[in-house]
């Protein structure tokens, strides 16, 4: 059967997630109906990350199967057509070998959070940012963030619900920079635990509040206890920017 692989934006602010729920709207399941709109196929998609309520994606990947071939062009233009209005856009849409899986294969996934640091409160990013009228400290949550870089034990910035079979991970970048009113942490790995980011980021911004010093967060991370976490950043702020392979 022909796979196509596909790159998805989504404002995640109306849905439940990724995966598809019963009684939920989600991204799974808004692409999945547009895809059997287009092909009267009914199709189960497999997306590089399943991304919680209110998580964005700039740079989401997802792949299918059809039972017979199509152009891709064709498919990421009729596949936005039937996608209108609900707030996900296809990006590219390309043909893949069967052995591509958009889970498996990936060998890193890309995040960022952004954080609004000014008195008033956002009215076009509203619902995009994570509101903190403050001023933060961006080196040194900058050099916070560099001291846990590597593989480690997550537990700390861990869901308690998370399903993975083991707490390490391997961080490959983490970073925060101030874009004038903004505050940006970028974080790569191959994979992530459950609620990982938002954790690391919540943590973050008791050093940015100068509640604690960098030591204090690399030391949060190796009590390698969940009750050592700041409080976890809202969904609001994360987007998925892309996925490697």
């Amino acid at each position: 059967m022909p796979r196509y692989r596909l790159t998805i934006e989504y404002d995640g602010t109306p849905f439940s997630g990724w995966q598809r729920q019963s009684d939920r709207p989600s991204v799974q399941r808004a692409l999945e109906e547009a895809i059997n709109a287009m092909s009267g196929e009914a199709v189960t998609t497999q997306a590089a990350g399943r991304t919680d309520a209110g998580v964005h994606a700039l740079g989401q990947v997802a792949h299918f199967d059809l039972s017979k071939e199509w152009d891709p062009f064709r498919i990421r233009e009729a596949l936005n057509y039937h996608l209108r209005p609900q707030p996900v856009a296809i990006i590219a849409a390309e043909a893949v070998d069967d052995t591509f899986e958009a889970r498996f294969s990936a060998t890193a996934r890309h995040y960022e959070y952004r954080i609004l640091t000014r008195r008033a409160p956002p009215v076009i990013e509203r619902d995009h940012v994570w509101h903190i009228p403050k001023t933060l400290d961006a080196e040194a949550m900058d050099h916070a963030a560099s001291l846990i870089l590597g593989t480690h034990d997550f537990t700390t910035f861990r869901s308690s619900e998370c399903q993975a079979n083991s707490p390490l991970r391997t961080l490959d970048a983490f970073a925060v920079r101030r874009e004038l009113d903004h505050i940006i942490v970028t974080a790569s790995a191959r994979s992530f635990l459950h609620h990982q980011v938002r954790s690391m980021v919540g943590s973050l911004r008791m050093v940015g509040e100068g509640k604690w010093s960098p030591a204090d967060f690399r030391a949060a991370l190796d009590a390698r206890d969940r009750s050592r976490c700041g409080a976890m950043a809202p969904s609001s702020g994360l987007y998925l920017t892309g996925v490697s392979y």
